[in-house]
């Protein structure tokens, strides 16, 4: 498993996914929020399965 995320976009993926699961944990929003898992999960891993049929990287290619 290479990682195809990049810094920036990992960073706001973990934001993100860390906001809605927090919201969702404080009542804010509903059991929705616990989809920020997904994000939250691809931007510590480095990783999107979503971006592989594109072809999408938003990371360094290593030379």
């Amino acid at each position: 498993m290479n990682a195809n995320v990049g810094g920036i976009d990992r960073a706001l993926r973990i934001v993100f996914g860390a906001v809605l699961v927090g919201a969702s944990l404080f009542g804010a929003i509903g059991p929705w929020g616990w989809l920020g898992l997904i994000p939250l999960a691809t931007g510590l891993f480095g990783f999107c399965p979503a971006y592989l049929p594109f072809g999408l990287r938003t990371c360094r290619v290593k030379k």
